[in-house]
C-alpha cells in the first residue's frame, strides 16, 4: 500500500460553481477569517465577502458570498490583469500558482472558441472581481485544509441555452465545454447552466481522478451553496475529506487502433498523425516494420477515447491508402499528475509534473511554451527547455 493522503472528494449531484466550491470548503472546516484576510489583500477594492448558514431542501450549507460596491469600477480584464491581482495579493506561492493556473486555462479556452491569442482574451463574467474571488478562495481553501489530492464525481451540466456576453449561447457554453475536455460529464435533467466556467476550470484542474466515491475514512462533510433553487433537489455541492492510500491517479480503458501501410507516399505519413491529434486522439505515432514479401512499412498506432473510436477509424481510412484498420480496448493506468508554472529569463513555461507511491515529481516542462518563447526571443528550444526544467527540479514557481 502507498502512503496516506488527504484526499478530498467533490459529490457533484447538483453541479459546480466557484461560489459553491469555496462555501463546501468552509463548510468543511476552512478558516472563514484566514481566508477573508487573505482576500483582502488582494490589489482591487470594491469587495467584501460574507459566509453564511442557509437551508436548501433540508440539507444545512455555507453560502460563500462575494458583495462588490457598485460604486467602485470593475473594468472588463485580461489575463494579465488578473494575474496582476493574483501575484500582488498576500498569498501562499502554492495558491498563487494553482489560481494563475486556473485563469491561463480559461485563457486558452476562451482564445481558442473565440479565433484569437491568450493576451487578447477579453474576459467578461470570469473576469469580475467576483470569480477572481472565488477561483483564489477555492485554492485557498484546499490549502487551508492541507488536501494532497482530490477526485470528482462526473459533472451534470445541464441542457437548454443561458444568456451571457456575446449573446445567447449553448449549455454547457462553448468556452466552459472546451474547458470540461477529458471531464466525465452528462446532460441530466436539469434545464439551465448547472455547471459555471469557474466551476469547470477549478474542476478540471483540481481532479486527479472522476468516479464513485473512493474508499476511504471520512472525517469530515461540507455542503456548499448555489444561488439558485433546483427545483426537486437541494442546490449544493457536497465535499468529502478523508485518508486514501496513495494509488494511480487514474484506471480505465483505451481504444488502441492500429494498420500497417506499405504504399503511402512518406511525406504524408506526418499528416496523417496531423489528423489523427486533430481528431481527438491522445497520441498517435508510427513504427517502421517489415511487412509481407519483406517490403519496407509503417505501423500507423492511434490511442483514443472509446467513444471516439469510429471517428478516429474513419480519419485513418480517409487520409491513408490503407484499406483497413485493427481495433481494440485496452486497460491502462495514469500517474497522478498537476501543472505549474516557472520562471525562466524569457518568460514562464508550465511544467507537468506526474508522482509515484510519493516518490519525487518528475517534471516534464510544456515544449509549446519552450518553442514560443524561443521564437520569440531568438534562442534555441534546448536552452529554454533546460532552464524550465533547473527551475522546476529547484521548485522555482
Amino acid at each position: 500500500m502507498g502512503k496516506r493522503m488527504r484526499t478530498l472528494y467533490f459529490d457533484c449531484f447538483c453541479g459546480a460553481a466557484g461560489d459553491m466550491i469555496v462555501g463546501a470548503l468552509l463548510d468543511a472546516g476552512a478558516d472563514f477569517e484566514a481566508l477573508r484576510a487573505a482576500l483582502e489583500s488582494l490589489a482591487t477594492d470594491g469587495f467584501t465577502v460574507e459566509a453564511n448558514r442557509v437551508t436548501k431542501k433540508g440539507i444545512e450549507a455555507t453560502h460563500f458570498r462575494v458583495v462588490v460596491d457598485p460604486s467602485v469600477s470593475q473594468p472588463h480584464r485580461h489575463l494579465r490583469h488578473v494575474l496582476e491581482i493574483i501575484e500582488q495579493g498576500a498569498l501562499p506561492d502554492s495558491v498563487k500558482s494553482a489560481a494563475a493556473e486556473t485563469f491561463r486555462r480559461i485563457a486558452v479556452s476562451e482564445a481558442e472558441v473565440h479565433g484569437t491569442t491568450v493576451e487578447k482574451v477579453h474576459f467578461h463574467e470570469v473576469g469580475a472581481i467576483d470569480s477572481i474571488v472565488d477561483v483564489i478562495g477555492a485554492h485557498l481553501g484546499l490549502h487551508l485544509l492541507g488536501i494532497e489530492r482530490v477526485e470528482s464525481s462526473a459533472l451534470p451540466v445541464g441542457f437548454g441555452a443561458i444568456k451571457a456576453a456575446h449573446g445567447v449561447m449553448p449549455v454547457p457554453a462553448p468556452a466552459t465545454a472546451k474547458l470540461l475536455e477529458g471531464v466525465p460529464v452528462f446532460g441530466g435533467d436539469l434545464e439551465g447552466e448547472w455547471v459555471t466556467p469557474t466551476g469547470a476550470a477549478l474542476i478540471a484542474q483540481l481532479a486527479a481522478a472522476y468516479g464513485p466515491l473512493p474508499a476511504m475514512q471520512i472525517e469530515h462533510v461540507g455542503y456548499g451553496s448555489g444561488t439558485r433553487d433546483a427545483p426537486d433537489r437541494a442546490n449544493v455541492l457536497r465535499v468529502l475529506i478523508g485518508e486514501t492510500h496513495e494509488r494511480f491517479a487514474a484506471t480505465g480503458t483505451v481504444a488502441v487502433l492500429e494498420t500497417n501501410i506499405d504504399d503511402m507516399n512518406p511525406e504524408l505519413l506526418p499528416v496523417l498523425i496531423e489528423e489523427a491529434l486533430g481528431a481527438g486522439a491522445h497520441d498517435a505515432f508510427l513504427t517502421p516494420i517489415v511487412a509481407k514479401k519483406g517490403r519496407a512499412a509503417h505501423k500507423l498506432t492511434v490511442l483514443c477515447a472509446e467513444d471516439r473510436a469510429d471517428a478516429l477509424a474513419r480519419t485513418i481510412l480517409l487520409n491513408s491508402t490503407t484499406l483497413g484498420v485493427r481495433m481494440r480496448v485496452e486497460s491502462r493506468v495514469c500517474l497522478a499528475r498537476e501543472w505549474k508554472t516557472v520562471e525562466t529569463p524569457w518568460g514562464q513555461v508550465r511544467v507537468k509534473y506526474g508522482t509515484l507511491e510519493g516518490k519525487p515529481p518528475a517534471p516534464a516542462p510544456e515544449f509549446e511554451d519552450c518553442r514560443a518563447l524561443a521564437a520569440k526571443a531568438g534562442v534555441t528550444v534546448l536552452e529554454i527547455y533546460q532552464a524550465a526544467l533547473a527551475a522546476a527540479v529547484q521548485g522555482k514557481e
